[in-house]
């Protein structure tokens, strides 16, 4: 269920015939993915719109224990679906990595070592510069093909109707299309904070919550499922948005 925070509540509005699933920081929790692919097929059993649209909101790795395995999951959902990938700060940590071994400590604070598991490199705790440009090296060649097209082609923000989609949200005050990807992936107090209306309506992950937190100008998605194991499903269609 959709908890109500104060506020009138507007209703943002899908263009007719159109169902968006939305879901976010799935972080290699692929079990959990696959229930919500279940939930969505056995929701499109009861009843298929025009056009059903999935729509990712980043942080598909790190923490869990799964992240290739979630990766494999979402290219093989897209070769069946119509499918958008957005970036999260934690793909963005990877991007930034694969190009400079430096960052390797950060990532490793973010839960970037059982990223590493899962492609079956076995880092040590505490890797010296030599090893940690070593264990660049060795993701660099595990990734496959498939999977680096698939980080390299993240969008940074994806609009539909009266919805706007990002990781983390946007910047209060700045127009949609003027957001810079910093914030629509890091940003956090100044735009949870914010009652202003962003121009549409923002549907987030990126700060966990107990359960889906939905505002006048937003909703965050993101109930922090790698430590939960609760993967917040949002469905849009019309003016209608319920959570499972």
């Amino acid at each position: 269920m959709l908890r109500r925070r104060a506020g009138r509540i507007p209703k943002p509005r899908l263009p007719d015939g159109l169902r968006i699933y939305a879901v976010s920081d799935i972080h290699g929790c692929a079990n959990l993915l696959a229930n919500v692919f279940a939930a969505v097929d056995l929701h499109l059993s009861r009843a298929e719109p025009v056009r059903a649209l999935h729509v990712f909101l980043g942080d598909y790795i790190d923490r869990g224990p799964d992240s290739c395995q979630t990766i494999d999951m979402l290219i093989d959902r897209s070769r069946r679906h119509e499918c958008i990938f957005l970036k999260g700060n934690h793909e963005a940590l990877l991007l930034d990595i694969l190009g400079d071994a430096g960052g390797l400590e950060t990532w490793k604070y973010y839960g970037g070592f059982q990223t590493l598991i899962s492609y079956g490199i076995a880092p040590p705790m505490k890797p010296d510069p030599d090893e940690q440009k070593q264990l660049v090296s060795e993701l660099v060649d595990r990734i496959p093909d498939s999977h680096r097209r698939f980080f390299d082609n993240l969008r940074p923000s994806f609009s539909c109707g009266d919805f706007f989609f990002s990781h983390a949200g946007v910047r209060p005050g700045v127009s949609l299309r003027r957001q810079r990807e910093e914030d629509l992936l890091w940003i956090r107090d100044e735009f949870l904070e914010s009652e202003r209306d962003f121009g549409k309506f923002v549907v987030h992950g990126h700060t966990p919550v107990p359960n889906p937190d939905i505002r006048s100008n937003r909703i965050n998605i993101d109930t922090g499922a790698y430590a939960t194991g609760v993967l917040t499903l949002l469905i849009i269609e019309g003016e209608r948005m319920f959570a499972i």
